[in-house]
């Protein structure tokens, strides 16, 4: 009755985990994808608590209230400007449970194995513990390998994700930095691992496994070290790839066709978006996780030129006279919290009849749909936010771009300059546009650190200052 129940549950829990990644491919759908996600998960918890199995209710119950409330004070007070690293660090978590189970279902192997000559005992025993013993010999050997690879990738995703988070929340230098041998340390400590798998594989005990994890840390590390800030998406989607397939490998261990379904969902799901946005940016995936920007072979083109600054009246009358604006957003915008004062500006601009959109780079900020979640948070009308596909040919059209807070998206260097770090990746072409306005704090080159000619064009303009703060002083100049 308890497994029925339980099998039954996966079924819906997975249908509505499906359905909720379908629903967050469009913003209008996203609040009921969320939803369902929810739902999903709630079921998933309460069906393995009362299935085959299951028991120290109390104890799940105390982990389940310590793990909600921490939860719920997390999202009380995390900003929008701080969702990457916060999914960096949840990602961080899957990849630390992935570790330990793995090491629970190693100690129980061993235990069963030191109860062969004991009948009694093994007949006692229940739980996870009891399905070992009713494993085969050739079972035990997949188990052994399933065990293994979810502790691999599990430690790989724990580490790589906590330097992320690090550098997402600037604790950590964004800029690439590798160890004297490079690549060949990750290479090093990847065919040990293996070595280490057909030695666990052929009756080597704890160490072997202990040894690997060491490696998978370092490995973890290495990588995302060497990974430079402007990369920072693609790792962030690459992660959660990787908590997918760790969650995918555990699943296999216990036995849960739940976490084997939902570890699938989201290993390739995240990788496809990983390869969705290594073509935003004409990168392959192997050239972003072995190296970063920064592979040129010469240097990069000289910028002529200065950086001519304008002031809220100048950015108001070219608004006022304006029949098309099109608005960039960046992470500029996510870190001065100006998007409600965007979506006001954008309220009185298409209430004087001019046509207002926005422009979205696969890549904008420091997470995939981040600009969209942002300007749907603020009432942003769907059909005006438009991808890059969509918006770049209408460019020369447009008689005013304002830029929020971007860099590297809006980078002519990456059409005119083949040495440039980002040469290539395709990019919002506003510099096409008639007028120019960049809201930017100050004149460094951003998170990236990759100099930008748009700055210094003719028909570009410098808006300085706190994104917020500029937006609100153009909304009662807008006539």
């Amino acid at each position: 009755m308890a497994y029925g129940f339980t099998t039954a549950a996966y079924v819906v829990a997975a249908v509505l985990f499906i359905q909720s990644l379908g629903g967050l491919s469009g913003q209008e759908s996203a609040k009921r994808a969320v939803w369902y996600g929810i739902v999903g998960m709630a079921l998933a918890v309460v069906a393995t608590l009362m299935g085959p199995g299951a028991g120290n209710w109390a104890v799940s119950l105390v982990m389940i209230a310590i793990g909600g409330a921490g939860g719920w004070v997390v999202a009380q007070r995390v900003q929008m400007t701080e969702m990457p690293q916060l999914v960096a660090a949840m990602h961080s978590l899957v990849g630390l449970a992935a570790v330990f189970i793995g090491y629970n279902g190693h100690i129980e192997m061993v235990r069963v194995a030191g109860l062969h000559d004991d009948p009694a005992a093994l007949a006692a025993l229940s739980g996870f513990a009891a399905t070992v013993a009713h494993k085969t010999a050739a079972e035990i050997a997949v188990l052994k390998i399933e065990v293994f690879l979810g502790v691999f990738i599990g430690a790989v995703t724990f580490t790589g994700s906590v330097i992320a988070y690090g550098k997402l929340a600037g604790k950590v230098d964004g800029k690439a930095n590798k160890l004297p041998g490079g690549h060949m340390l990750n290479a090093g400590a990847a065919l040990i691992s293996l070595i280490l798998l057909v030695l666990y594989f052929q009756g080597a005990g704890t160490w072997a496994l202990l040894l690997m994890t060491l490696a998978a840390f370092f490995i973890g590390y290495h990588l995302i070290m060497g990974i430079g800030g402007a990369d920072m998406p693609v790792v962030v989607s690459m992660l959660n790839s990787y908590s997918g397939w760790a969650a995918a490998a555990i699943g296999f261990s216990l036995s849960n066709d739940l976490l084997i379904v939902v570890g699938a969902l989201v290993g390739s799901s995240g990788a496809i978006l990983s390869y969705i946005m290594c073509k935003a940016m004409n990168r392959s995936f192997i050239s972003v996780i072995l190296g970063g920007f920064g592979g040129t072979t010469g240097p990069a083109m000289e910028i002529t030129g200065e950086q001519i600054a304008i002031d809220a009246d100048g950015v108001a009358a070219a608004l006022n006279e304006a029949d098309s604006v099109v608005i960039v957003p960046g992470y500029g915008m996510a870190v001065a919290q100006a998007q409600q004062s965007v979506s006001e500006l954008t309220r009185k601009l298409r209430a004087k009849g001019k046509n207002v959109r926005f422009a979205i780079h696969p890549v904008a900020g420091r997470l995939p749909g981040h600009m969209n979640v942002l300007l749907a948070e603020a009432k942003v009308p769907y059909d005006i936010v438009l991808e890059m596909d969509e918006i770049n040919d209408d460019f020369p059209e447009t008689d005013v771009v304002i830029v929020i807070g971007s860099n590297d998206i809006v980078n002519p260097a990456a059409q005119e300059d083949p040495n440039s770090p980002i040469a290539g990746m395709p990019v919002l072409e506003v510099w096409k546009a008639k007028q120019v306005f960049v809201s930017k704090r100050g004149q460094g080159t951003g998170y990236s650190g990759i100099e930008n000619p748009l700055f210094y064009k003719e028909n570009t303009r410098m808006f300085y200052g706190d994104a917020k703060k500029s937006i609100d002083q153009l909304l009662p100049m807008i006539e």
